[in-house]
This record gives structure tokens, sequence and C-alpha cells, in this order.
């Protein structure tokens, strides 16, 4: 039941998101002139719609029998040729819950007639084009400037605050379980004991009290527990117990395992400063992931073809972290999603900004498939002089498109083999 409403709340959150990147498509479409024929939430088939009257201003339901092209047009002829001409703007609600879309009159660069995307001048297209990467940032933003007022997630080394204007609360480090005969089960401890200090030093994640028993391999440690009584009495107990740790070459040397403890920052007049500042952050951890993923790809490949049998290992090593490190919408939905949704609003929150950062670096992208390739391709033929045509931009982009949805088919059969692992 966990993971079915952590798919259900993934598909509602990527539907928020991609819609939101849609949304500043249109809200910079209108805003430079540029017709938009459809709005939709939702992928088709459709629910239900609207039309806009272009003389009223008014919106109406949209009958069933208009939905179709023909039925929904009135005949114009342009150029000699015998086209259609949308009433009005329609707004629709569509069945598949996976993403919206803005469909603007003319959507190629070629197009001439008055109100197209392809009439509108080069600095139009381009405030077009980054605006839904404009919004999926603002829409970070805003969530991360929330969490800083209500409690921020720490989950980077070295996360963006204002030093003077934070203050961190964590969860002691809690012990899930203890082994039979280990260190910890001789010296007391127990499930769900927290740990709040190791020889003195007060400890906030399990990896600072990994750190200390590795520096005292062998050795007595002092172990500060808080532990929780039962519901109905007043009998919680702070206890110091005393573990003499495993030798070094042991298999472990406390013998536990302890829950991942969460810090939370607060901030007052400086949370619209931290947003700010954590989705740049975010921003470049994405493109220098992207960097050492990209990297890793091209030497792990070349490396392939040495005939030195480390160099191959090492190759294989490389392409496995590219493979560990990329995760499809299978990973994300099925994976991703239900964890933070069972771990609270707080983590989903977060999951959702960050994925909005994701969606915003992904875009700028020179991949002619996305808003930035199209730009990019856009730009290209307007320094050469040339004009771009339909059918030279239609099969730049329906090829990138291709293998676009190859590299996402390949991810989404890795995310089903590690999940099924």
């Amino acid at each position: 039941m966990d993971i079915l409403v952590g798919v259900i709340v993934g598909l509602l959150v990527l539907m928020f998101l991609v819609t939101a990147h849609e949304f500043g498509h249109f809200i910079a479409a209108r805003r430079n002139g540029v017709n938009v024929l459809e709005f939709g939430i939702g992928f088709p088939p459709r629910a239900i719609a609207w039309v806009k009257d272009p003389k009223t201003g008014k919106w109406r339901r949209l009958p069933r029998k208009e939905w179709t092209k023909e039925k929904a047009t009135k005949v114009v002829i342009s150029n000699g040729n015998k086209d259609f001409a949308q009433k009005g703007m329609i707004f629709s609600l569509n069945w598949l819950p996976i993403g919206g879309f803005c469909q603007m009159d003319g959507e190629s660069a070629a197009d001439t007639r008055a109100g197209t995307f392809g009439k509108a001048g080069f600095w139009a297209k381009t405030k077009i084009l980054f605006a839904g990467v404009a919004m999926n940032w603002l829409v970070a933003i805003i969530i991360f400037t929330i969490l800083a007022w209500t409690g921020m997630p720490e989950f980077l080394d070295g996360q963006f605050t204002v030093a003077n204007d934070t203050r961190t609360d964590a969860t002691p480090v809690q012990i899930t379980s203890v082994a039979e005969n280990s260190p910890a089960a001789k010296a007391g401890l127990a499930a769900n004991d927290y740990i709040v200090a190791v020889n003195g030093t007060e400890v906030k994640y399990a990896s600072e009290i990994t750190d200390i028993n590795t520096a005292h391999a062998g050795e007595e440690v002092s172990y500060k527990i808080f532990r929780k009584g039962a519901e109905d009495c007043n009998c919680d107990k702070d206890l110091d117990l005393k573990v003499i740790l495993n030798p070094a070459d042991s298999e472990y040397l406390l013998g536990v395992t302890m829950a991942s403890s969460q810090s939370l920052s607060y901030s007052t007049w400086s949370a619209p400063i931290v947003g700010i500042g954590l989705t740049a952050q975010l921003t470049g951890e994405t493109y220098k992931g992207i960097g050492i993923m990209i990297g890793n790809l091209v030497s792990g490949t070349a490396r392939l073809f040495s005939p030195n049998s480390e160099v191959r290992e090492e190759g294989q090593e490389a392409l496995s972290e590219v493979k560990d490190s990329v995760s499809g919408p299978v990973g994300i939905i099925g994976v991703l999603f239900p964890a933070f949704t069972s771990a609270g609003p707080t983590n989903l929150a977060f999951l959702a900004a960050l994925i909005s950062v994701s969606l915003a670096c992904m875009n700028v992208l020179p991949i002619p498939a996305l808003d930035g390739g199209r730009w990019l391709l856009i730009a290209i033929y307007k320094l050469r002089k040339k004009k771009l045509t339909k059918e030279t931009e239609e099969k730049i982009v329906s090829r990138a498109f291709i293998v676009l949805l190859a590299l996402i088919f390949i991810v989404t059969i890795l995310d089903i083999i590690r999940i099924a692992q």
C-alpha cells in the first residue's frame, strides 16, 4: 500500500512540475504575441475541455462533438492552400497523468503567419523556449524558501545556509537492531535506543559514530544513550554504557544497525536567500554530476578496447558507475517517491524541488528534442543567415527525440533490473 500511495503521489508531483514548466511557455508565448491553441493538464485522451471565445473573452464548455479539429475550426485559405484556424484557445484536462502541454500556433520556426511561434523574433523565441526552464527554477526556489521557514532537510555536505540566521535541530541516531553476542549487546544497548554522544562527543549522524568506533577499534568506548520508556509510564532513561569494541579486523566493531538521522535547519529573514542559494547550489551539483557521468561513459567505453585486462576492468567499473547514477521514470516513481513519501511531507517537498531543478537543468542541454536544443538549432541557422525549413527542423528534432526515447527505455530497463535484484 505504501508503494502504491508513493507511486500516485509521484505521478501527481511530476504532473505538477511538468505543467508548471509548460505554464512558463504559455505565459511567455502570450506576452510575446504568440497564439496558444491548447493548454492541457495531463496527456490525451481528453477528459474535459473549455474554449475561450476570442471576441468576448468568455470561456464555455467545449462539447465532445467539437473535439475533432475539423469540427472545432473554420476553413481559411492561406497562400492558395486550405488550412484550419481554431476558434479560440482550449484548456483541457486529460486522462493520462504524465505531465502537461502547451500547444502554440505554428511551432515550426519556418512558419510566417501572424501570431505563430515561427513569426516571432529571435529574442521572443528565446524567452518562450527558456520560460519553462525559468518556471522550474522558480518552483524550486519557492519550495526551498518555504522549507527554510518550516524546516529544511540537510541532504548535502556544505548545504547552503545563511550562518547567522540558521538554527539546526537534529534527530538523534537511533539503533534499529543489535546483533547477538556483539559488543553492543554485551554492554546493554538495545533496539530503539538513541545514541546521544560517544566518548563525550555529541553525535548527530551515524557516520560520526562509525568514524569514532574506527578510531578506537578494540578499545573501551563510552556511549551516552537515551532510552524511551513505555507510553503509559514516565520512565525515559539517560544511560551511560561502556562498550569494548571488537578489533579492527573483525566483521563489525559495535554490532548494531542505525537509522539515518536527519537534521532540519530553520531560517527567518534569510529564507528567500536560502531558496535562491540552494537552487543555485543544486543546479551546479546537477551539472557537475552530468559532467562526471559523461566523463565516466567516454573513458569507460574507451578503456574497454584496451589490450590490458586491468584497464578493461577499470572501464567496466566506470560504466557501472554510470549505470548506478542514472534513474529513469520507474526508479523515480517506483522507488524514490515511495521512500520519500513515507519519510514525510518535508522530505517529499525537498524531492519535488530537487526534481524541478533537474528538469530545468536537463531542458537547458543542447539536445534538439529539448528546449535548449531547439534554441541552439534556431540560433545556428540565424547566425548562418539561412532559413530553417520545417522539413529540416522536423527531421533533426524527430531523430533526436527517437534517441531520447531509446535512452529512456534503456534506463527504464536498468531501473526494473535494480528493483528486481
